[in-house]
């Protein structure tokens, strides 16, 4: 028990429960709330999520801007290909 708590059990509660008293004291001369924390949280990871999204819209809208010119580029190509490998026999 001692290795998994990095010392005796008690004394180990003690002293979190006595950092746990000063660090709640400081948000509390600052101003913040638990649940503030937690919303903070919460809407770092929904700004995160909606970046990954929009990063992913941005990324189909260049790739069907390019395709718009590659793909008729590309048929017409091989269509081309098709006719004159037609034409040699």
């Amino acid at each position: 028990m001692n290795n998994f708590f990095g010392g005796h059990p008690g004394a180990v509660l003690l002293r979190l429960a006595m950092i746990s008293l000063l660090v709640g004291i400081l948000l509390s001369v600052l101003g913040l709330s638990p649940f503030d924390i937690v919303d903070s949280f919460i809407r770092m990871f929904q700004r995160i999520y909606d970046m990954g999204f929009e990063a992913i819209e941005g990324a189909v809208g260049y790739f069907l801007l390019g395709a718009v010119i590659v793909f008729p580029v590309w048929f017409v190509s091989r269509l081309w290909k098709s006719m004159s490998k037609n034409q040699e026999r």
